[in-house]
């Protein structure tokens, strides 16, 4: 019986906000992490700056691996596609050879064995996917990667209107290339935690998540967040594991200081978002991943509008697309495939907010942020 799926939910201009900044929040950070990655950990006096670089290497604002897969995910999901049928897991497997086929940069380990040995094997190209990660997972005891968590942004957008969904669609997309038991309650917290900020503009859905987990892990998730948020985000070092990338991310966001409303002083609440996303980049290692985590949280909390007005510039990545196209992606899928003339995505800016809640940008004294 086919699935009749919830509907979309309608997005005041502050939620549109929200949702498009999924996507470009992730990009931003994996673009700002990329220079960064397996180097010498930054100190708190160095900023971390777009400057290209990396494991590509990259051009100044391009983004990596980790926002290349959620854009193939993002093809799918802006379609209005529900992510847990069997044809849209087919379609992002395919959208994923395809990326593979056209000089994917930087794929990790997991990722490119698990793609490699499905072109070659029967069945369809999500059957077939599902079943080398499957078995890759039963021989590797190190499976438990944060490839999967570092693309599951959008996933959330497309199952705004019922969180049961959204967590059946997280564990089924994560289980294309990582079916471990901690990718996929990894997937589901932090889709929650998205859904939530999307909606009522808090980070309180990463912790209601907990109840969309089975209640045997409940108690070890709910550990690891507050770890989480008792260290800073360094003390994860091991964050190609799913569960330190988590944390790291985690950490990032919980331990930066929201800044006071004082526009007289040039102090707003969003510049949350750049602060906290530096902090993700100075925990190490696999540091665009950890960014792109941590951006995709804070995109869907602060907004679009949140993001420095330099960085939506600069940033960019295959197949070819800049912070206008993720926004877009980001709103078709938030609306179902829907695309409404009447704003965002169609027309090429927003109409001008409400003066009742519009305040001038924290990064740009010529733009306004709602």
């Amino acid at each position: 019986m086919a699935r009749i799926p919830a509907p979309h939910p309608e997005l005041d201009a502050r939620a549109a906000d929200r949702a498009a900044g999924v996507l470009l929040g992730a990009a931003v950070g994996d673009a700002l992490g990329v220079p960064y990655e397996f180097k010498a950990t930054l100190r708190d006096d160095q900023r971390p700056m777009m400057i290209g670089g990396g494991l590509g290497p990259y051009e100044p604002g391009e983004y990596s691996d980790d926002t290349q897969m959620q854009v193939c995910i993002a093809q799918v999901a802006a379609t209005g596609a529900d992510l847990r049928d069997p044809e849209a897991l087919d379609v992002i497997a395919a959208n994923f050879q395809d990326w593979l086929a056209e000089g994917a940069s930087d794929v990790g380990n997991q990722t490119s064995m698990i793609l490699s040995i499905a072109a070659r094997a029967p069945g369809s190209a999500g059957t077939a996917m599902r079943e080398a990660a499957r078995e890759y997972t039963a021989r590797n005891a190190r499976s438990a990667g944060n490839g999967s968590l570092m693309r599951t942004g959008i996933v959330a957008l497309a199952h705004l209107g019922d969180p049961a969904a959204m967590a059946e669609a997280a564990i089924a997309v994560s289980a294309l290339t990582h079916p471990d038991r901690d990718c996929a309650d990894a997937c589901v917290l932090w889709c929650s935690g998205i859904r939530t900020a999307v909606l009522d503009g808090t980070f309180d859905g990463v912790r209601a998540g907990l109840d969309l987990l089975p209640a045997e892990r409940r108690g070890t998730w709910a550990e690891r967040l507050d770890e989480a948020e008792a260290h800073p985000p360094r003390h994860f070092a091991n964050n190609g594991w799913v569960v330190h990338a988590l944390q790291a991310a985690w950490s990032a966001i919980t331990r930066t200081a929201v800044p006071e409303s004082s526009p007289a002083e040039g102090s707003f609440p969003a510049q949350h978002l750049p602060l906290a996303l530096e902090a993700a980049v100075r925990a190490g290692t696999d540091t665009d991943t950890v960014a792109a985590i941590a951006g995709a949280l804070l995109g869907a909390r602060w907004g679009s509008s949140a993001v420095p007005l330099e960085w939506q510039r600069a940033v960019t990545g295959w197949p070819g697309l800049k912070g206008a196209d993720l926004i877009r992606l980001a709103l078709l899928t938030a609306r179902g495939g829907s695309d409404d003339t009447a704003s965002r995505p169609s027309t090429p800016q927003m109409p001008s907010s409400d003066p009742g809640f519009a305040i001038p940008h924290p990064h740009d004294p010529g733009d306004w942020e709602s």
